[in-house]
């Protein structure tokens, strides 16, 4: 027996667009919506403070029958260290017998599935005609998060973005300028002048267990989508107990992690639909006026999938490291 293993380098080598990525997640959140897949709430430990690692499993059932784990870090100080903020593997077995198919790197895939899976909500929960999207914080999900919503923001003209720190806010507009086209990216001095005028909202700021939620529901239109990739540590509780509809990608993880007591205090204790049934046509959102928001907290089944289109790919063209178990 073997399996496959497969790095950081060789998976960014294959130049998967974002928009098969965007596909794939739409596809895992109507399995999911049509129960389908077994999705265990994330299991973490936080061996320092404002740090975490969380184990992720998840199992597509059907004609997908795919199962898979991943085993993530969140270290925002390793920033000041110059090493990523995420790191993670994920593991992909044989749901016939249980044996390890791939071990692979994580960092791309939790990179491009967060993007693809707002890009999705986005898809769905966007005002009608919405042009102007923000961004908040500028790190790796802050790019993936354009790329993805440039793809479903068929109307998008306008980016305004922030970052506290100027060296990376400058770093990203020299980076994404030429990567979306038609769309003008404006740096703003602070978070209420990116906010103020825009149709959809990402936050992409580094999760904290206590977290400094400085985006203020007065700030934003009427009509807005807000979505935070970052929990709980962004938008003020108003933005999302004020909206006139709450979404998750995971109902179940989400009010798990509430009861917990470490994310979303004060956040909605209701969650009305999670882009399972979204997707799924279970449920149908609302066209009314009004504020939506969406908390996307990230869950394994996004990985797993990902990771198996990633797996078949490097099967067919040859790709990766063979390792004897």
């Amino acid at each position: 027996m073997d399996m496959l293993y497969l790095n950081g380098e060789q998976i960014e080598s294959m130049r998967i667009p974002i928009r098969e990525v965007i596909e794939v997640i739409e596809e895992g959140f109507q399995l999911k919506g049509e129960g389908l897949v077994q999705l265990p709430s994330s299991q973490g430990v936080y061996p320092r403070e404002d740090c975490f690692l969380d184990a992720m499993p998840a199992y597509f059932a059907g004609s997908a029958d795919t199962v898979g784990i991943k085993w993530v870090s969140g270290y925002p100080s390793n920033l000041e260290k110059g090493l990523p903020n995420i790191m993670g593997l994920i593991v992909i077995n044989d749901a016939e017998t249980g044996a390890p198919l791939a071990v692979m790197d994580a960092k791309w895939i939790t990179a491009y599935r967060s993007g693809a899976a707002t890009a999705v909500t986005a898809k769905y929960l966007a005002p009608e005609k919405a042009s102007t999207l923000s961004i908040i914080g500028l790190g790796v999900q802050g790019r993936t998060n354009l790329l993805g919503l440039r793809e479903t923001m068929k109307g998008l003209r306008r980016v305004t973005v922030y970052d506290k720190s100027e060296a990376n806010a400058r770093k990203y507009l020299e980076d994404m300028q030429s990567r979306v086209h038609g769309a003008e990216i404006e740096l703003c001095p602070d978070v209420r002048s990116a906010v103020k005028n825009a149709d959809v909202i990402v936050t992409c700021t580094p999760v904290h267990r206590k977290p400094n939620r400085f985006i203020k529901a007065d700030w934003l239109k009427k009509d807005v989508l807000a979505v935070s990739a970052n929990n709980d540590s962004a938008f003020e509780e108003e933005v999302m107990t004020g909206a006139s509809f709450f979404v998750t990608d995971d109902r179940g993880q989400y009010l798990q992690t509430q009861r917990a007591g470490t994310y979303f205090r004060g956040y909605p204790e209701e969650v009305p639909a999670d882009m399972g049934e979204i997707c799924a046509g279970i449920v149908e959102v609302p066209r009314t006026p009004g504020r939506k928001a969406a908390v996307l907290m990230g869950i394994g089944s996004h990985d797993v999938a990902t990771a198996r289109v990633i797996y078949e790919k490097a099967q067919r063209i040859g790709l990766g490291i063979r390792l004897n178990l």
